[in-house]
């Protein structure tokens, strides 16, 4: 087996950069993902990425929120500790909109932080997986999975064909814990 994990083909223009992805892609090479240092219009659907699935948790947790809210409210209010305000009634339905209102919005942006932690990976302590780190600055990069494509030099052929300014190989990187 190669220790080569990625082929990083590095480009200085986004318009390179989705030709190369289309001569990738006509010639039935996966692509794993791309990095840029700004939003290219198109690309997402280019390389056949999902529609996020964030509004249905963020659905959720707004629910959760206000289950929670109200449930406090009920519990504090007209359950373990009634009492007689003025001879309102116990549970004022229209008092607890502001409340749970608010705990609506606070358990959903609590637990959307939360899974968009989750979600990439960014936990404390975790070292970030980086293919090349002018990707954040100037290139915009291609990386191919090197062991689900096996002819390298075709792929090597074709990103510098597409206008590459670079084409390298990532190796993997192995731990030792003696």
């Amino acid at each position: 087996m190669s220790n080569i994990k990625y082929i990083i083909g590095s480009f200085a223009d986004p318009d390179e950069l989705m030709h190369g992805i289309d001569k990738l892609q006509a010639n039935n090479i996966s692509i794993y993902d791309c990095f840029t240092p700004m939003p290219i219009h198109g690309i997402e659907a280019k390389l056949g990425v999902r529609p996020s699935r964030l509004p249905i948790a963020a659905f959720c947790f707004g629910l959760l929120g206000g289950t929670l809210g109200f449930s406090l409210l009920y519990y504090t209010m007209a359950y373990d500790w009634p009492m007689n305000i003025g001879g309102k009634p116990a549970l004022p339905l229209p008092d607890f909109v502001p409340v749970t209102f608010e705990c609506t919005i606070l358990i959903t942006a609590l637990g959307m932080v939360a899974t968009f932690f989750y979600r990439n990976h960014l936990f404390p302590g975790r070292a970030p997986r980086v293919m090349d780190l002018r990707a954040t600055d100037d290139r915009f990069v291609i990386a191919v999975d090197a062991n689900d494509n096996t002819d390298h030099e075709k792929i090597e052929d074709l990103l510098k064909e597409a206008g590459a300014v670079e084409v390298k190989y990532n190796e993997r990187k192995y731990v030792s814990y003696e």
